[in-house]
């Protein structure tokens, strides 16, 4: 039997899944990293780590699973976190780890710009927000405060691109990681020269773009012979995990948002036209075929919630970290809605969305007397879903939807689903079979291999295992409870600062 597998380096983990030739899965393995957090407002990867991970489960998964049982692998399709920035030398070595999107150290070159004229050309032309998650503005810090790293770099890409390299010798970068750049152009098709003069670089130090569909490249000849892969195999380039969760969530032509909760989390809808804001808040990345993925992003989704278990969790007897997070889930579910009055802001490592405030932190809010721990665990998990609310509610002032799907590592446990659709009052789709992102990205693979005419045929192929429907008593409930969540995180802004400034 042929098939294909997408390879989705996450920002905890990767995911490499076997789907056959009618977009169905055959099978799935996963390898975890850490993301090291040196300082406040750091987060960084060890590149050569990812790599490893990505090789070693891509091995396993061949012997272990593809090559006993007879599959053919047509093509390998990539995907990817987006914002990540690794500065190389001419060898394609790296110099140093690299820097992901969680990372708030741009602070100061982000604010410069967005205030600059050129700020609001740049964000017209590359649809990315001008704030620190950026490479842009990452490359800009570099420059200013670790000159001696960024002038000994020859090429400053991605993690994704890293792993390109590695397994093809090739500097490619697909339009769509491309496109959450800040350094590229998503009308013209080519890195802006407002952007490169402001991060103080050149296009050649960039790598080359390319579509989502390119395939013109194959892995070096001792990965096909150590994989055991045919040298037919297709290397294609694919997306980011955004505009790939989008499109394995459903119909693109439809009035549906998709809402991902994963380490990190985000509200987007597809369209033909891009969302234009005066005031920079949404992003626009690119897709394919003239569709672009707007909205906004969160850092503070799982993120969140693993502190809290990490904090707070009962890890007795040796228990794994997901078990005690799967019991703290299970326990939060015997708590009423609203938490007995109490509120948390979720905003452990600063803000993107609504808010775009990089100084944002966490705030417990009308903690009494009588409230438990158990209180404080549902607080969290109403927050995180306050917050994509406040991202979903921003979203509709500019694009309509009546229903929402849900992805990510969190859219199986039926708890966050049913807050998410008592919070926004809208029926809550999602798809328990198989993971969004390896979906949207098998799609691709099969689009560019002919399976389907084009990405609206393939996305409407997809299907959901389960709905959740609001329940109006919550729902009104909630609303009263974001009224302060809302009013609170606009009031801190001035005491954000000062903390900030503190730590």
């Amino acid at each position: 039997m042929d098939c294909i597998l997408t390879i989705d380096i996450n920002t905890s983990a990767v995911r490499i899944h076997a789907f056959d030739l009618n977009g169905k899965v055959l099978g799935m393995r996963k390898g975890s990293y850490p993301t090291f957090h040196p300082q406040a407002d750091y987060s960084e990867q060890d590149p050569e780590q990812v790599f490893i991970t990505t090789l070693y489960v891509l091995k396993n998964f061949l012997n272990e699973q593809i090559h006993p049982q007879k599959y053919k692998v047509q093509a390998i399709c990539f995907c990817a976190a987006m914002h990540s920035v690794l500065a190389v030398d001419k060898n394609g070595r790296p110099l140093g780890n690299a820097v992901i999107w969680a990372d708030n150290r741009a602070i100061k070159q982000s604010k410069m710009l967005k205030n600059s004229p050129e700020g609001n050309s740049i964000y017209n032309a590359t649809g990315t927000p001008i704030h620190p998650m950026s490479p842009l503005a990452k490359i800009a810090w570099m420059q200013h405060q670790d000159p001696e790293r960024f002038n000994q770099a020859h090429k400053f890409i991605s993690l994704k691109e890293y792993i390109i390299l590695q397994l093809t010798g090739e500097y490619l970068v697909d339009h769509s990681i491309a496109s959450s750049t800040g350094l590229f152009d998503i009308h013209q098709l080519q890195w802006n020269a407002r952007s490169l003069s402001f991060a103080g670089i050149d296009k050649e130090q960039l790598s080359t773009p390319v579509s989502i569909y390119f395939d013109e490249v194959g892995l070096k000849k001792e990965y096909y012979k150590s994989l055991r892969l045919a040298s037919t195999t297709k290397v294609i380039l694919g997306s980011s995990d955004g505009c790939s969760a989008t499109l394995g969530s459903g119909d693109i032509r439809h009035k549906r948002a998709t809402v991902t909760i994963a380490s990190s989390g985000a509200v987007r809808v597809a369209g033909k036209e891009f969302l234009v804001d005066e005031q920079q808040r949404f992003f626009n990345y690119l897709l394919a075929d003239d569709y672009y993925v707007s909205g906004g992003p969160s850092n503070n989704v799982g993120v969140a919630f693993d502190w809290f278990t990490q904090q707070f969790g009962n890890f007795h007897q040796g228990q794994e970290f997901e078990q005690v997070r799967e019991e703290l889930i299970r326990d939060a579910v015997y708590v009423p809605a609203g938490a007995k009055g109490l509120l948390f802001l979720p905003y452990l490592l600063g803000e993107r969305a609504p808010i775009w405030n990089a100084n944002a932190r966490g705030v417990f809010f009308g903690l009494n007397i009588t409230h438990e721990p158990k209180h404080l665990l549902r607080a969290c998990v109403e927050g995180i879903l306050l917050e994509m609310y406040s991202i979903g509610k921003l979203l509709s002032t500019q694009r309509s939807f009546d229903s929402i799907s849900l992805t990510g590592s969190y859219a199986s446990v039926p708890l966050f689903a049913q807050i998410l659709t008592d919070i926004y009052g809208l029926p809550v789709q999602v798809n328990t079979t198989v993971d969004s992102i390896a979906q949207g990205t098998a799609l691709i693979a099969l689009t560019q291999m002919g399976y389907f005419s084009g990405l609206e045929e393939a996305s409407a192929s997809t299907h959901f295992t389960g709905t959740y429907s609001p329940d109006e008593q919550n729902h009104d409930l909630y609303m009263r409870y974001f009224e302060v969540f809302e009013r609170l995180s606009g009031k801190l802004e001035e005491e954000f600062e000062m903390i900030a400034g503190l730590q």
